[in-house]
């Protein structure tokens, strides 16, 4: 791992930071492209793009202060320093703030941003990858197992690379979401995001070293459930809004 990547001059380019604007800068491509396919024009997408990292952060770092409130060694710079699902509740505020402003539709928003959400999130945990920032999973002998001896939450045991783990997922997420795109409503895909993207942090969660928190599941996976639940419902709805009309309905026998 590298969690610096390079120098300027006395300036550290930290791999977290490079990972962070590649991830930014491919799901504003992704967000262009959707818009332009749905409304014409995709001039707001680095608008959103950007709304969602100031507002991820913030949200993240923010729902980790609270939580943690007698934690006053919490480090700003390690991954238990900010929580993904505090980083997509804040980012969602930003991102709605700024759609309304640009007067975007939310079903086209919804639709547009299910995508770029799933691969800007697989180039991110690169960067986690790369840092060694402490989102590592438990001890593990397969044989791609690896140690971070010089990341910013160095271990020496050989452990699960979650973070590739999630990538990869990550990115099969994106490739099904594409794929599927032209043939399902936005909601339909904002649906599938949650319900995928909440069955992967669920289960990584089994090889992770987060702490139990109620029967047995971590608080991460309490959150994945929600996100599943909240697919699971959205595609039921959605799938009796799209129903097609029944024989009896349509007069015929």
């Amino acid at each position: 791992m590298r969690p610096v990547l390079f120098h300027v001059g006395p300036v550290a380019i930290e791999s977290l930071g490079v990972m962070a604007i590649l991830a930014t800068y491919a799901a504003g491509l992704v967000l262009r492209s959707e818009l332009r396919r749905q409304t014409s024009s995709g001039d707001a997408a680095f608008a959103l793009a950007f709304a969602a990292v100031l507002g991820g952060l913030g949200g993240a770092r923010i729902y980790y202060l609270v939580e943690h409130l007698a934690d006053q060694g919490a480090s700003s710079l390690s991954g238990i320093g900010f929580t993904w699902y505090g980083g997509f509740l804040g980012g969602a505020a930003a991102v709605l703030f700024v759609a309304r402003r640009r007067e975007i539709p939310t079903n086209v928003l919804v639709g547009a941003m299910a995508p770029a959400l799933a691969l800007g999130y697989g180039i991110a945990r690169i960067g986690c990858q790369l840092a060694g920032d402490g989102t590592y999973g438990t001890a593990s002998s397969l044989p791609w197992a690896m140690s971070y001896p010089h990341g910013i939450v160095p271990i020496s045991e050989r452990v699960h690379p979650t973070p590739v783990y999630e990538t990869l997922a990550s990115l099969v997420i994106f490739a099904v979401l594409w794929r599927l795109r032209h043939r399902l409503d936005p909601w339909r895909i904002f649906a599938l995001y949650l319900l995928l993207s909440g069955l992967e942090r669920f289960l990584v969660e089994f090889i992770r070293r987060n702490q139990d928190v109620v029967l047995g599941l971590t608080q991460p996976q309490l959150f994945a459930l929600t996100f599943i639940g909240g697919g699971v419902v959205l595609l039921a709805v959605r799938g009796r809004l799209h129903r097609p009309p029944s024989s009896s309905a349509s007069g015929l026998d």
